[in-house]
């Protein structure tokens, strides 16, 4: 091969290059550029027929094979690779020699430089012909077909790709972009890959999009989702990342609008239900709700007292085979956030005829309790009953009442909530009393952050009445064995301080020691709440799990026997609790999400805020940031004195609300 010009490619390029030394399997060459090299024979790709002398000087060499280059690049133009294909094709061959072909193509004896020529063709319009092994093999139709597909799809592509990016800009830059329309779907491209990642569809087109359009930055599409119109400021992201159903469907909203449009009482009265709208109910509940589940009625019964629980009867109106069922069922749980609400039911189902509003005649499952001054029961019964709450007062009305002592009502039930709470904790309760993180968030759009008491007279008054009905139904169903769903806790691995504890310090350290709780289908203790068995029952406009042990109650009462089986139970249990963890993790990514927004916008970067130490490990102290219990980690300090239940001052060094992160200082 020595002194044969060849043609080899490095990095898509065609060289030409003389050979020098034949070394059997490589090759000294020196290629157009004048650069020497050692190449495999392996790749070169065509060698001429015609020798060259080798003695030449260095600039001599250099110049033939510039020359040679530009004649067979000039041929290259000259060539109408489609036309020779068709010849190729009615040969019916399934392969070539260069040779042959580039005859077709220039006429018999084509010389070294027409079939390099050729050779280059072939490379660049791939659409006809492919080079393998020394021949050149021919594409079918249909594979030509396919590759001229493939390559318009890659032109559109790349089109849409500038198109997208020129929008995308516009609207970062503050300016609505011409009318063009893959708009929607390429910002829906993007939403997606912002918020599933790799995971999304179309993934990599997405990415390109941002790239192509400058946004390399994790959260601009975030921003470019809200200069867009599609998302608003501060976004539920963890919303849409758990797929958690915000909206009702219109059969959903037609069958909430069908039940609210039959309620009437005589219906309700028609049935086994008693007639009980004459009895004094009344609401507790906070200033802003607007779906009341449970009321309460007291009168006396000689030295003892009969305590009327009343828990709004939604079993009524959602049933198992209706799309409302269902719904709940993938729902589990209403979501309450510091900006929005997500409710289980539609509203004119949860705030309209479920809702125990004042005035309004509403079926209920009422718990007759008789219990001692000591709070202890004397006997009890559940019925089916149709009610009407007599007065509504919030929280706040309550406590200003009772410590004014204008109200015996109230007085008496606040007293026997009180003997119930001493009696669930000398069975082993545990009372957390950790306060609520109340989220405000200001028309101008402060944020306001303030702790509330979850243990004033008034809420514990409505707590432990709703304790002692989930208990007495949980008793009920266990003594009956119906088949039911029963919230268990094991004891915790360690008790830190016996009944309520006040203490902030102990509480948190407290709920570390709590085990995991359990949702079963037999009866066990729940510790937590001091209880032999345990369900819940009380909130079934708001909980999947009340609303099923609900509608198993009913049943039962009606002399039907229970709807679920032990197997429906089971299948309930498992959709509930995924449900419900999901619902908890968006809550509790949205919690956290408007606190760090608050430490960036009310405390910022630099500041120092109190923070409660309640553990020292080997490399870190765990605190919590004690005007909105935020716990963190800080650096172990060796030159700190501090010491777990002490307060110390702390620094925000950094905060970030859509990385859900910050980072404390000393």
């Amino acid at each position: 091969m020595q002194g044969k010009i060849i043609e080899y490619v490095e990095q898509g390029r065609f060289f030409c290059a003389l050979v020098l030394q034949d070394q059997g399997k490589r090759l000294r060459i020196m290629n157009q550029n004048g650069k020497e090299i050692n190449l495999p024979s392996s790749r070169v790709l065509h060698q001429s027929e015609q020798k060259y002398p080798t003695q030449l000087s260095r600039e001599e060499i250099m110049q033939h094979l510039l020359d040679v280059a530009e004649v067979r690049q000039k041929m290259v133009g000259e060539i109408d690779l489609a036309e020779i294909w068709e010849l190729a094709v009615e040969e019916g061959k399934e392969s070539f020699t260069t040779v042959y072909l580039a005859e077709l193509c220039f006429g018999f004896g084509a010389s070294d430089d027409h079939v390099a020529a050729f050779l280059r063709a072939v490379f660049v319009d791939r659409f006809f012909f492919k080079f393998k092994d020394g021949r050149i093999y021919v594409h079918s139709k249909e594979i030509v077909e396919q590759l001229r597909e493939k390559v318009e799809k890659e032109q559109q592509r790349e089109e849409m790709l500038e198109a997208a990016a020129r929008m995308m800009q516009s609207f970062m830059a503050g300016q609505q972009p011409s009318a063009w329309q893959e708009q929607d779907r390429c910002l829906e491209l993007v939403r997606q890959y912002y918020l599933f990642g790799h995971d999304a569809p179309d993934a990599v087109f997405a990415h390109d999009i941002l790239k192509k359009a400058g946004l390399l930055h994790p959260h601009d599409p975030y921003y470019l989702l809200i200069r867009a119109g599609i998302w608003q400021p501060d976004e539920n992201i963890a919303l849409y990342r758990q797929n958690v159903p915000v909206d009702f469907s219109k059969e959903e909203v037609q069958q909430a609008e069908q039940i609210a449009a039959r309620d009437n009482e005589q219906t309700l009265l028609a049935g086994d239900r008693l007639d009980m709208r004459h009895l004094p109910l009344l609401t507790i509940d906070g200033e802003s709700t607007r779906d009341f589940d449970d009321a309460l009625h007291i009168e006396r019964k000689g030295e003892n007292f009969l305590v009327g629980i009343h828990i709004a009867d939604v079993s009524e109106y959602v049933r198992p085979g209706d799309c409302l069922f269902e719904v709940a069922r993938t729902r589990a749980t209403s979501i309450y956030f510091p900006d929005r609400q997500i409710p289980m039911l539609p509203r004119i189902v949860s705030e309209g005829v479920c809702s125990l509003v004042e005035g309004q005649s509403r079926p209920v499952l009422s718990f007759f309790v008789e219990l001692t001054p000591q709070g202890q029961i004397v006997n009890y019964r559940v019925v089916r009953a149709l009610v009407q709450v007599k007065r509504r007062i919030s929280y706040n009305q309550a406590e200003e009442l009772l410590a004014a002592g204008q109200d015996e009502e109230l007085r008496i039930l606040a007293d026997l909530s009180c003997r119930l709470q001493e009696r669930r904790v000398a069975d082993g309760a545990l009372i957390i009393p950790i306060p609520d993180v109340n989220i405000n968030i200001c028309r101008n759009g402060r944020i306001q952050v303030s702790l509330g008491d979850v243990d004033t007279p008034s809420r514990n008054l409505v707590a432990e009445f709703m304790v002692l009905a989930n208990m007495l139904a949980a008793q009920h169903m266990a003594d009956l064995q119906i088949p039911a769903l029963y919230r268990c806790q094991e004891p915790p691995r360690q008790r830190l301080a016996p009944g309520v504890q006040k203490d902030l310090f102990i509480n948190f350290r407290q709920r570390r020691f709590l085990s995991r709780g359990q949702l079963l289908v037999e009866p066990k203790p729940h510790s937590g709440v001091g209880a032999s068995q345990y369900t819940t029952i009380t909130s079934p406009i708001r909980r999947m799990l009340d609303l099923v042990m609900q509608l198993q109650l009913s049943h039962v009462l009606q002399g039907k026997g229970p709807l679920f089986s032990l197997s429906d139970c089971r299948d309930l249990a498992s959709s509930i609790l995924a449900a419900q963890s999901k619902a908890n993790q968006v809550r509790q990514l949205r919690h956290r999400y408007w606190l760090l927004k608050y430490l960036a916008q009310e405390v910022r970067v630099g500041n120092r805020i109190d923070a409660l130490v309640l553990e020292i490990q080997p490399r870190r102290v765990q605190v919590v940031l004690t005007d909105i219990l935020l716990e963190a980690d800080l650096p172990l300090n060796q030159g700190a004195n501090v010491s777990p239940g002490k307060m110390v001052k702390v620094k925000l060094a950094r905060v970030s609300p859509l990385d859900n992160s910050f980072r404390l200082e000393w």
